[in-house]
């Protein structure tokens, strides 16, 4: 199909056709978005032979702007792991090191683009699901303002999901800032969609960030990181004073939200897939399983509880916003590690493994912000480190403009793992 879409692309470009924002553009699909005639497993075993009869709103805009979809790219189940593995096959690799994890629950995705397998990627992120492969993988991924790129067709029940949005991975800032217009805007089917339209998101990817206000926080307050990655990171957001910016420590305080997050994440999975517990346990993988049984035993008191401390949280957060520009943190507290064996110490601190590793990401899918993964360096065993960039609601630009500007004093696009 993808050498069909090709040659039709040629065709019209012969025949001066008008043509899409994309096209031509060879990119990848997350298994995570429904796609028409497809097999769209969701990284289930439970959904291997599912072939959906609709496309996701985020696969008819992207094959509306002429995009040629060369496949569907690795997801653990339900998108519910920071690494990608699934019962369907082999896990997926990172192409810096194929002992280590790309990451997930976009690990596919990352690890397509790494490779130079695909132009762009189309991930989802809903507890860092972008960000964390695009750290690991040395490439640059954003999760958009919640609400700006609609869910229907996505992953579950999107009212359910509340945190999850999808976006681009790309190798350079304004690859990201082009197929995120593509994909971002309104839409009926997805009432939880931003009601403005989207924004120019490559106006000011020039402006630099002379005179932007700019925290940098190593822990959030309460985040176990491993000092070589703080090292790399804490350099990388130091550079934004030799661009003009000021640079000033957040001195963030925060009490960690995961357990509110866990309950909302847990839930949203129950409710999507639960009804298949019956009969499909043994299917399930051991996180999926696990996430769908702490779902199905949070109660109405629980939630109600997860729902103050996000409403509390995302207040607070913006905020944080009043007095700067952008926030800015580590992606990750660890670079890629081996498949299979999550830290349960990271900085001489007790972790808890299955979350432990990616304290920065989830807490930013809570406030509904915008975020960023921008490599800036690698660890001292050669792996990627990602600098986080961190954006009020509705920032999307002012992201892309900080992280085009570090791009452009740091450039990371030509630099490629050795892929044999």
């Amino acid at each position: 199909q993808a050498l069909a879409d090709a040659r039709a692309a040629d065709n019209a470009v012969r025949h001066g056709s008008d043509l899409g924002p994309l096209h031509g553009v060879p990119i990848s699909i997350k298994d995570l978005e429904m796609t028409k005639g497809v097999t769209t497993t969701v990284g289930s075993a439970v959904f291997r032979d599912r072939v959906p009869d609709m496309d996701s709103i985020v696969v008819e805009r992207v094959k509306a702007s002429g995009a040629i979809i060369l496949g569907k790219t690795n997801t653990p189940e339900f998108g519910q792991s920071g690494t990608t593995e699934n019962q369907l096959g082999e896990p997926c690799r990172n192409p810096w090191n194929t002992e280590r994890t790309p990451g997930g629950s976009s690990g596919g995705a990352a690890a397509a683009l790494a490779a130079g397998l695909c132009t762009v990627s189309i991930g989802s992120d809903g507890g860092g699901s972008i960000r964390i492969p695009a750290s690991f993988s040395g490439v640059f991924g954003i999760k958009p303002t919640q609400g700006r790129v609609p869910r229907y067709g996505g992953y579950g029940r999107p009212s359910a999901n509340h945190f999850s949005q999808s976006g681009p991975l790309t190798r350079t800032v304004a690859d990201s800032a082009l197929l995120l217009q593509v994909v971002a805007g309104p839409d009926s089917r997805d009432v939880t969609s931003l009601r403005e339209p989207a924004p120019d998101f490559s106006a000011d990817l020039g402006a630099g960030v002379k005179g932007m206000r700019l925290a940098w926080s190593s822990d959030f307050g309460f985040a176990a990181v491993d000092p070589g990655v703080v090292k790399v990171t804490e350099r990388a957001a130091k550079l934004f004073a030799g661009m003009g910016a000021t640079v000033e420590d957040a001195n963030l305080k925060l009490e960690d939200p995961f357990q509110a997050f866990w309950d909302v994440f847990a839930t949203a999975a129950y409710t999507s897939y639960g009804h298949l517990l019956e009969e499909h346990r043994d299917d399930f993988s051991d996180y999926g399983l696990v996430s769908l049984l702490h779902g199905q035993e949070v109660t109405g008191a629980d939630m109600s509880r997860a729902i103050y401390e996000i409403d509390r949280l995302g207040r607070r957060m913006e905020e944080f916003f009043d007095d700067f520009d952008l926030l800015l943190s580590p992606t990750m507290a660890v670079p890629a590690f081996p498949i299979g064996q999550r830290p349960s110490v990271i900085g001489g601190r007790e972790v808890e493994p299955f979350w432990g590793f990616l304290p920065f990401t989830y807490l930013i899918n809570i406030t509904g912000q915008t975020a960023a993964s921008v490599p800036c360096g690698y660890s001292e065993d050669g792996m990627p480190i990602g600098l986080h960039i961190i954006g009020p609601r509705g920032s999307e630009a002012r992201v892309l403009q900080a992280s085009a500007a570090f791009e452009q004093a740091q450039p990371w696009a030509g630099v490629r793992p050795e892929v044999s």
